[in-house]
């Protein structure tokens, strides 16, 4: 228990600090980018990005140790799961172009395709005879506490510069998710800006490879904004609601995750965001299971008050 108070107020470590406080700005900015990822009706985009980056970052560890004799350098891994990402990205909008099947089917097919290749180089990476493999799982759940202090300050760093982005980007994207057709004719591409918000999902997929791992970084893109939904029906809330949301799932999360250190961090983080979401599924005020109960059994006694007033014929 000391231990875990001791993560959450920032008194565990300098690393543990870091990582806590960078899973808290990649939550926020998670909760940001989401929003309009939902709005837009892009979340199964993410899924196929996510899962893409795998052979990106396999191949980008095989790179590293071809030319600098060292392949865990976070930069080059970063960078080698933003392009394979990327790649997916612009492999399932050249699919679905086509109209020969539907943008469901072409971001299944193209998940498969990049997650089952990267399974393979990953398996073939475990089986060389160099140091550093071992790390390359810790990217599939994320590992806070066992992050270095550099790559910890690199994660902070990019992540709190992308929630500034988002925000600053704001009004473009509020156009692209209500009002696509109002952009394009006040000299808005609907294209470019769309490209602009996959931009900004690729940057944070890399940016939270470290933190909450490809496979659970699409919660954090879902969750907190799904969240925020059930609480008002207004984008200027929506979008501080499920930072602050996404921010406290990361908070907690790292902290949890620091404090027992079988505990991964994305599982962690992913837990919390989801108690979150089930509280709110219960108890919001218009969109929870508890209101809306209580609304219609108060209808319902009003119906049958009404027609016990009837007169009997």
């Amino acid at each position: 228990m000391e231990t875990l108070v001791a993560a959450l107020v920032l008194g565990a470590g300098w690393n543990s600090a870091v990582a806590t406080v960078g899973a808290a700005f990649l939550g926020a900015a998670g909760g940001v980018v989401g929003t309009f990822l939902l709005l837009r009706r892009r979340v199964m985009l993410a899924d196929a990005a996510s899962h893409a980056t795998l052979p990106g970052l396999v191949l980008a560890f095989l790179a590293g140790l071809a030319l600098f004799g060292e392949g865990r350098m976070l930069p080059l891994l970063l960078l080698g799961a933003g392009a394979s990402a990327a790649l997916a990205s612009l492999a399932v909008q050249a699919t679905a172009a086509t109209r020969r099947i539907g943008e469901d089917a072409a971001i299944a097919s193209v998940l498969a395709v990049f997650y089952g290749a990267g399974t393979l180089l990953l398996s073939y990476v475990q089986s060389l005879p160099v140091g550093g493999r071992a790390g390359l799982e810790r990217f599939l759940l994320g590992s806070a506490a066992g992050t270095l202090r550099a790559e910890a300050e690199l994660v902070a760093t990019l992540a709190l510069l992308l929630l500034l982005l988002a925000l600053l980007l704001g009004k473009e994207l509020r156009l692209l998710c209500f009002d696509p057709g109002f952009a394009e004719a006040h000299g808005w591409s609907t294209g470019r800006l769309d490209l602009l918000l996959i931009g900004l999902l690729l940057a944070f997929l890399v940016i939270g490879l470290q933190i909450v791992g490809l496979v659970l970084a699409l919660a954090l893109l879902v969750v907190p904004p799904a969240t925020a939904r059930l609480w008002t029906d207004r984008l200027g809330r929506m979008l501080p609601l499920a930072a602050v949301t996404g921010a406290l799932a990361g908070w907690l999360g790292a902290a949890f995750s620091a404090a027992l250190p079988r505990l991964p961090t994305g599982p962690a983080i992913v837990l919390v965001a989801a108690a979150f979401f089930v509280a709110s599924l219960l108890l919001a005020p218009r969109r929870g299971v508890v209101a809306v109960a209580v609304r219609r059994a108060r209808l319902r006694r009003a119906l049958g008050r009404g027609a016990a007033a009837e007169p009997q014929p």
